[in-house]
């Protein structure tokens, strides 16, 4: 990932609202949510929703599909895991011990569809 898209990413998400909804759509997983249900589980007008999608589809967090009246928004797993490569690519300066929980704890996102 380069730094550009590293730096959309990470301001896409330093939002309160932004990050919640893409943690439910992490949570989600290929399925996905409907806008609407997305608006209502953050208790969320549908126009701020909207707004803050736009947001995370711009910066490549996420997917968006129709599905009859509804739009159905999914996280990007290979975004995200791109992220958090980016994040870590250059963690440790020598001292690999330094990184070891992390890179335990990523290995969670083996889970996720890329």
């Amino acid at each position: 990932m380069e730094m550009t898209t590293a730096v959309a990413s990470l301001s896409a998400l330093a939002h309160a609202g932004r990050l919640s909804a893409f943690r439910m759509l992490v949570q989600a997983g290929a399925d996905g949510l409907p806008a609407g249900e997305i608006a209502r589980r953050l208790d969320m007008p549908p126009s701020t929703l909207s707004s803050h999608l736009a947001i995370l589809d711009h910066a490549g967090l996420t997917r968006s599909r129709r599905d009859g009246r509804s739009i159905i928004y999914t996280a990007d797993y290979g975004t995200m895991q791109g992220l958090l490569g980016f994040l870590l690519e250059d963690c440790c300066g020598g001292a690999p011990e330094i990184c070891a929980p992390f890179i335990r704890a990523t290995d969670a996102l083996a889970c996720c569809p890329s």
